[in-house]
């Protein structure tokens, strides 16, 4: 019986471990594992201060002896003496001696009428002068002759050959032809009148410039019916050319209403023509038109050019920079006040930032300045006047630096940052 528990014994076969149920439950631990690490870099990565994206602003610094901007605005150039040229009367043109851009004097002759009609007039106004001339002499003879009539009638009366009556017929002969030559007189000198009324129509054919300048239009051709009013339906022609006096013009431009107390007499301007963008010319105020355009509401304001320049023309766009009055030298006594100087303005350099940059935060005027690893650093600053959309900043930036600007509504000091782009 042994020997064949033995021998039974020696017929089993030996199984191995089950390995491969192990294997999945390591396999399931290190599935957890990697699943609870991604879980809780997932979670610090939300977690985290993300950079807040912002706009910046480089720190400017305006030169010395630059004066602060106070005002902009845009306006065109005028010309106080500008006239389109026509005539007094109305007449056909035959004869125009101007072109655009050519340079002409006071008086002379631009165009010509035709003038057949008033030569004709005028020489009928000559020849009725004339005629009444020759009749003042025809009376005089006979006034001559009527004096000597009544001297002899006079001596015979006196010898008694002859009434008295006939003395008085004389007389009255007399006295009848001076009277008739006081009148051609009186017609002589109506019909001189009418000849140099004549003249002058005939003077009113020839037109000439009023005064010196450039041509910028011509606006007849000979053969056009020209009038100095319009008429003919649009076929009449109501000037001759227009002409510009160049060393009239200047600068015309609207400001706001709300800001024309930043404007005053004499300040200095500065303007940049549209088509010349890179060239700052100096200008200043001549006046400001003491009215008001209620529709715009906007005040007119006259620049004049310091230097004319032959690239300035006419109707030209211009922008212009009201620039900040000069201020009296600040005393010694309050050099030590913490409000700036703006006479200082004028004799050191002035650093400036966008308006945008600075905040009143807890009493304190600040500002958000860019650090090298990408954070941004609180200061507190003290600012100055205001340049245009700038603001002076007395002390706590330098020039160079980067400024946040304009400010986000939440920033706070050392956040990450990134520049918007």
């Amino acid at each position: 019986m042994t020997v064949l528990k033995d021998d039974l014994a020696a017929l089993r076969i030996e199984r191995q471990p089950d390995r491969s149920r192990v294997a999945r439950a390591v396999g399931w631990v290190i599935v957890l594992v990697l699943l609870a690490a991604v879980a809780g870099g997932g979670w610090v990565w939300a977690t985290r201060e993300r950079p807040l994206e912002v706009e910046v602003a480089a720190v400017a610094e305006r030169p010395r002896g630059a004066q602060a901007e106070v005002l902009n605005a845009s306006g065109y150039v005028t010309a106080r003496r500008r006239a389109t040229v026509s005539s007094k009367i109305t007449g056909k043109v035959v004869e125009v001696n101007v072109e655009e851009g050519m340079a002409v004097r006071e008086g002379q002759v631009l165009a010509r009428l035709d003038d057949a009609n008033m030569r004709a007039a005028l020489a009928l106004a000559q020849a009725q002068t004339e005629a009444a001339r020759r009749n003042i002499t025809e009376n005089e003879v006979r006034l001559a002759d009527a004096r000597v009539t009544l001297g002899r009638r006079m001596q015979l009366v006196k010898e008694r050959v002859v009434a008295q009556s006939e003395v008085d017929q004389a007389q009255a002969d007399v006295d009848s032809i001076a009277a008739r030559i006081a009148a051609a007189r009186e017609m002589v000198s109506v019909a001189e009148r009418q000849v140099a009324i004549q003249q002058t129509e005939l003077d009113n054919t020839i037109i000439r410039a009023p005064f010196t300048g450039i041509a910028v239009t011509k606006d007849a051709q000979p053969g056009e019916m020209v009038s100095p009013v319009s008429a003919g339906g649009g076929f009449t022609r109501t000037g001759i050319c227009t002409i510009v006096d160049m060393k009239s013009l200047e600068i015309d431009v609207d400001v706001n209403e709300a800001y024309i107390n930043r404007v005053v007499g004499g300040q200095d301007v500065r303007a940049v023509l549209n088509a010349y963008p890179d060239w700052q010319i100096p200008a200043r105020v001549i006046t400001t038109v003491p009215t008001a355009d209620r529709q715009k509401a906007t005040v007119q304001v006259r620049i004049g050019f310091v230097k004319l320049d032959p690239r300035i023309l006419p109707d030209m766009g211009v922008k212009v920079t009201f620039l900040r009055p000069d201020a009296e030298p600040q005393s010694k006594t309050s050099k030590t006040s913490k409000t700036a100087d703006p006479a200082d303005s004028l004799q050191h350099p002035v650093t400036l930032v966008p308006k945008t940059a600075i905040r009143n935060d807890g009493g304190q005027t600040v500002l958000f300045v860019m650090r090298g690893d990408g954070h941004v650093e609180r200061r507190a600053v003290r600012t100055g006047g205001e340049d245009g959309a700038q603001i002076e900043v007395v002390a706590g930036v330098a020039r160079g630096e980067q400024v946040v600007a304009p400010l986000p509504a939440v920033i706070k000091d050392g956040v990450p940052v990134t520049i918007k782009r």
